[in-house]
């Protein structure tokens, strides 16, 4: 507050002596005390943004230390953050005396967050200035696991690798070879670098995060994310607590609320009241497991009431391939295909779907018709939740995107498009041919229809013999933790015949960089380069994570050759190092991988980063102009900016968009279902009369009838239909005490492994109570703070009990990404979050966890490392759960068929048993529910469908049955 007259009652203060003088002559030192100024001056001060002009001196006075005047003198540089895969746009503000980042705060020129950030973004600090993080490269000392480490050079670490590759790819061992990421962070840049060694080296953790939700799309429309354009919607729907905490949170939750605030309803199905269904308009708890039976009672009744949209249903939808196959005793009319339609959904009443789900009727029909009025304008969303918890999850979105069908919502205006129709894709330089090697630990046989690798099954592959990881990349990503049955992985990572050299890739200590042979500390968001863009809207951008403090040396006239120079300790970032060890794999170019990372400008010499972005950076749209108008390059532009603006909403219906003279040149027309053809492959689809673009399947268009599913032994589910999960209520035995546990969802303020070396995140939530509703509670005589046993299929874990009438009654919920640990043998990591434990195996396979230790206050170079009052770190609970992945999208379904129990004398908060050898029987029983490849003319997968990393297309056909697919 700046200088004012004093008030009656200030003067007799000052009189009396209760406070000081405050308003005597003199008193007021002008250049030391804040209180000089006016309100408006200091509101001037604190700009909401400082504009791009005063990024390289910009001066803050610190409100600590008011009333006195200490002013802080800023740089300014933008990065993204790397807490979830948002890539929100962050500034770094380093102070130019002592060159530290000191905070993070919003960056408004990036399009998709627009100056904002949710908690885990200004985080971001705790993370570069946790006490805790790795900052060198280690060597394990000893056996795999018990945890001794030394320091050695970057030197040592990369020819350790590089050799070993090296001869892996010599003796034709290139199945040897894997990278396993968690959160990619960006794009393109390892399918630059793995095809450019010759292997099918990817794995991600895909299959436990969202590819249950991608199938259900992607066998619609051959797109396998959807892109909501909440702002413009007039009715949105989400499964799941989307909003709070699923992908891209920030962004899309901005602009639900511009919907909202312009007149949008918005519907949240979810067993949970999480904090998106208390901010709905219509909360839909519905029993986990039969979303999809409510989606087709909306359906139904949008037929009925003939709310659908009919020229896209006419235009867009395969209907005459439906009738022809599943009626072809009927006329092939349109208005036999809605008959049929209705028909084939005629058991999908609103009854059923409330009998089923308990959401009521009365609400499942007024919001149907409300979708159905919103027409093109309705958007939706479906990620992890139902699509990645249930046996058949897949099939959750592919009715949800049925509604986005029959309304015409389909990349409209208001509606739900394809993400890579908002997302940019860099050309990188000298890219790779497509691999000519396929790898079943990553793409079985039993699983040709799974949309990303079968990550979490590794283990199983591995311990039944059918391979071995030789050299082993885990890259921000933690298996042992995050993953089900933990206590699999942590064998297989102990057994050197199994796991050769295993390298973890990795800003912190992890559950399973304890179990590596190198620790390879790798960038976090302010200390790396990467592209990002996601679909947050209907627009277009893409943004720059950037190492700030490097950028700031460049732009004070002390440039650096190599990121780690300007990082803390030798923090690399992972772009320098993928070249630097392409570069030694392949020393003298004599087996064809140094090419890809010459120079494009440079003939012979490696590529540095500069040169990387600023080839691809030249070739973003509209970019170059905007560089030129302020007189740099591409490459300063994004640096400068941090993010750029490819295309601000236009990008609506781009299945109509037209084919080109040149396109069509050579082609032809299929008679029989307009589909453009030219040199074997669809390019595009007759709609009356015009050549369209369409959609990347078969038909071209939304395929309501997938002959996909009939070909590959599927046909039950040829069309969009209900399938009962595994944890249907007609499979427990509630005499028995068997509930469903919900573990998929996360506090919003929380990040997979990463929240540990962020305290103010832990600070906010450190537990993981089970969400229990009263009536359940009451059942079993529990209150909030009891201790409860829940037994799993393959153990149990033991938790408290939290009553809450947020939940569904006869379901219970656990918040994953809570219940970190570390061993007494393990390095210091992570210490806000981590409960110490230990851990034995009893007898062969028979794993028993205990918690020591809860989270204590510990002396560090943070004072606040003294000032921790919170004592629970949480329970793991995913190490208990088995795998169970879907037969067909190959999603692990994460709900779990629990028996609740009242723990025994013996059992103790946070006790964790797993047997390994139960585990792997149910590993067997899921396995056995597939139908393997070979499909039609002996091919692994189906040619249409996507790959993260898509092979050569020779790949594709198993040998020897290529001619006869009946061998």
């Amino acid at each position: 507050m700046g200088y004012k007259k004093a008030s009656f009652i200030e003067n007799l203060a000052e009189k009396v002596g209760l406070i000081p003088d405050l308003h005597k002559e003199g008193y007021q030192k002008h250049d030391a005390d804040m209180r000089h100024f006016t309100d408006e001056e200091v509101a001037a001060m604190y700009e909401n943004f400082p504009p791009p002009e005063k990024w390289n001196d910009w001066i803050e006075y610190d409100p600590k230390a008011w009333p006195n005047k200490k002013k802080t003198n800023y740089q300014i540089v933008p990065t993204t953050c790397f807490n979830c895969e948002s890539a929100c746009g962050l500034t770094a503000f380093i102070d130019k005396s002592s060159g530290e980042i000191k905070k993070f705060e919003g960056n408004p020129y990036h399009p998709g967050s627009r100056g904002r950030n949710c908690a885990k973004g200004p985080a971001t600090i705790n993370q570069v200035t946790d006490p805790d993080r790795i900052l060198f490269p280690l060597k394990r000392k000893g056996k795999r696991g018990e945890g001794e480490w030394e320091r050695i050079s970057w030197d040592e670490a990369l020819d350790t690798i590089a050799d070993r590759i090296r001869k892996a790819l010599k003796e034709e061992r290139h199945n040897e070879i894997a990278y396993h990421v968690g959160r990619p962070g960006h794009e393109g840049f390892m399918n630059w670098v793995l095809p450019s060694w010759g292997i099918d080296g990817h794995n991600s953790h895909t299959n436990i995060c969202s590819s249950g939700a991608r199938f259900g799309y992607n066998i619609w429309y051959g797109y396998d994310r959807p892109s909501p354009d909440h702002a413009e919607a007039k009715f949105i729907l989400l499964i799941s607590a989307h909003l709070e905490s699923g992908h891209y949170f920030n962004p899309h939750a901005q602009r639900i609320i511009e919907g909202k605030m312009k007149g949008a309803k918005l519907a949240t199905m979810d067993p949970r009241l999480s904090n998106t269904a208390s901010m709905s308009d219509y909360w839909l708890p519905s029993y986990p497991g039969t979303e999809a039976a409510v989606l087709l009672a909306m359906a139904l009744i949008i037929l009925q009431k003939k709310l659908y949209n009919r020229s896209y249903l006419e235009n867009w939808t395969n209907w005459q391939e439906y009738l022809e196959a599943k009626h072809p005793e009927k006329e092939v009319s349109f208005e036999n295909y809605i008959d049929a339609m209705i028909d084939e959904y005629k058991e999908f009443t609103p009854e059923f779907a409330e009998e089923e789900s308990g959401v009521k009727a009365e609400m499942i029909r007024e919001i149907a018709v409300k979708i159905g009025e919103a027409g093109e304008r309705f958007a939706s969303h479906n990620w992890r939740s139902a699509g990645a918890s249930n046996l058949g999850g897949w099939a959750v979105a592919r009715c949800l995107h049925f509604l986005t069908v029959l309304t015409g919502a389909v990349g409209a205006k208001g509606g739900t498009s394809p993400n890579s129709w908002n997302k940019f894709k860099p050309e990188v330089p000298n890219p790779p041919k497509p691999q000519k090697k396929w790898n079943e630990l990553h793409f079985p046989k039993e699983y040709p229809l799974a949309f990303f690798e079968m990550s979490q099954l590794l283990p199983h592959f591995l311990k039944e013999g059918r391979g071995k990881m030789d050299v082993y990349f885990s890259r921000v990503f933690n298996p042992v933790w995050t993953y089900p049955d933990g206590f699999t992985w942590m064998e297989m990572f102990m057994d050197e015949s199994k796991f050769g050299l295993h390298t973890a890739m990795t800003p912190t200590w992890n559950e399973t960089a304890f179990f590596a042979d190198l620790v390879l500390p790798m960038g976090l968001a302010p200390e790396r380069h990467d592209i990002n863009s996601y679909a947050t809207h209907g627009g277009t951008w893409v943004a720059f994570r950037q190492p700030v403090l490097r950028e700031a040396a460049r732009r004070n006239g002390k440039p650096v050759e190599y990121t780690y120079e300007a990082n803390p300790g030798e923090v690399w970032e992972e772009d320098e190092f993928w070249i630097e060890l392409s570069w030694r794999i392949d020393p003298d170019g004599s087996m064809g991988i140094r090419k890809h990372f010459e120079s494009p400008k440079r003939p012979g010499k490696k590529i540095t980063i500069e040169e990387y972005y600023q080839y691809i950076f030249e070739r973003i749209k509209g970019l170059p102009a905007a560089a030129k108008k302020e007189g740099i390059s591409e490459f300063e532009y994004m640096s400068k900016y941090g993010a750029f603006e490819i295309e601000k909403g236009e990008s609506y219906k781009m299945n109509e968009n037209l084919l080109t003279k040149e396109q069509l040149e050579g082609s032809e027309v299929d008679k029989k279902n307009g589909v453009v053809r030219k040199k074997g492959k669809d390019i595009g689809v007759m709609i009356n009369g015009q050549a369209m673009v369409g959609f990347p399947t078969p038909s071209r268009k939304n395929e309501f009838y997938s002959q996909t599913m009939v070909d590959w032994n599927w046909p039950e589910y040829s069309t969009p239909t209900y399938i009962k999960s595994h944890i249907h209520n007609d499979v427990l035995d509630k005499s028995k005490g068997e509930y469903v546990l919900v573990p998929t969802f996360r506090l919003p303020t929380l990040i997979h492994t990463r929240s540990g070396n962020a305290k103010w995140l832990v600070e906010i939530s450190n537990r993981n109570p089970i969400w229990m509703h009263p009536e359940d509670a009451a059942k079993w005589n529990f209150k909030t703070g009891d201790l409860v046993k829940l037994n799993t299929d393959i153990g149990y874990f033991i938790d408290k009990v939290w009553v809450t009438q947020s939940m569904k009654p006869g379901v219970v919920a656990c918040s994953h990404h809570i219940g970190r640990w570390r061993r007494e043998q393990d390095t210091v990591g992570n210490r806000w979050a981590t409960n110490t434990v230990d851990i034995e195996n009893k007898s062969s396979g028979k794993w028993k966890m205990t918690t020591k230790r809860g989270i204590k206050p510990f002396e560090s170079s943070d004072r606040d490392s003294k000032r921790i009052f919170w004592k629970d770190g949480g329970v793991h609970q995913n190490i208990t759960h088995a795998v169970h992945p879907d037969p067909i999208s190959g999603m692990h379904t994460w709900h779990q068929r629990v028996r609740i129990e009242k723990p025994g004398a013996d059992d103790q908060y946070g006790d964790i048993f797993v047997d390994t050898n139960k585990s792997h029987e149910i590993y067997k029983e899921w396995l056995a529910m597939t139908r393997p490849a070979p499909g039609p003319d002996g091919l692994r997968r189906p040619l249409w469908f996507k790959r993260a990393f898509k092979p050569d297309e020779s790949t594709y056909y198993i040998k020897d049955v290529k001619n006869d697919p009946k061998e």
